[in-house]
């Protein structure tokens, strides 16, 4: 099957979006897929909004990058945009860091008036960067995902089922890339 890196926009480490993700990646290993998970909050600052291309973790993700047949791409939404640090990574990213991928693009956020934040925000730079395709992403609210006093997730069900449906498109989509065609 296919390899799927999941990065996580999120600068927090208590981040709904994050867990999501989290949730989200355990179906795709259900379906047979090989899951990498990249937090982005996890790379160092520094090398982040220094621009330092050549620090070993930018580096590191650029080559994760370059692995992945897919690539799951969840932010929370800030003013009406994604998260400046996963703004800040893929801006050090090679120009065409996703060329020949499957892109499943995905946002948290605490109001519907965020729910194009996709399409007019993510979406542009995702298809600037050459994925082959991008599938229909999704926009989760905050009220629909619950973390539990034990850390577990909880996702209201119209959600999880609208979620479920678009991973499950983007599973079947990543069958369909032709890296993986000219490979099987």
């Amino acid at each position: 099957m296919a390899t799927v890196l999941s990065v996580s926009g999120s600068p927090s480490v208590s981040s709904r979006t994050q867990r999501l993700l989290r949730h989200l990646d355990d179906r795709l290993l259900a379906q047979g897929h090989d899951v990498i998970a990249l937090d982005v909050r996890t790379v160092p600052a520094e090398a982040l909004l220094g621009a330092d291309f050549r620090h070993p973790a930018i580096v590191e993700a650029a080559d994760l990058f370059a692995r992945a047949d897919g690539v799951v791409v969840a932010t929370p939404v800030y003013k009406a945009s994604y998260s400046g640090v996963l703004k800040a990574l893929l801006d050090l990213l090679p120009q065409y860091a996703l060329a020949g991928k499957t892109v499943l693009p995905l946002a948290t956020g605490g109001s519907t008036a965020h729910v194009l934040a996709i399409d007019y925000a993510l979406r542009p730079v995702l298809s600037s960067m050459g994925a082959a395709h991008i599938v229909q992403g999704w926009f989760t609210l905050d009220r629909d995902i619950t973390v539990r006093h034990d850390g577990s997730l909880a996702v209201a069900a119209q959600a999880d089922e609208s979620l479920a449906r678009v991973v499950d498109q983007f599973s079947a989509a990543l069958g369909r890339s032709p890296a993986l065609a000219a490979a099987g």
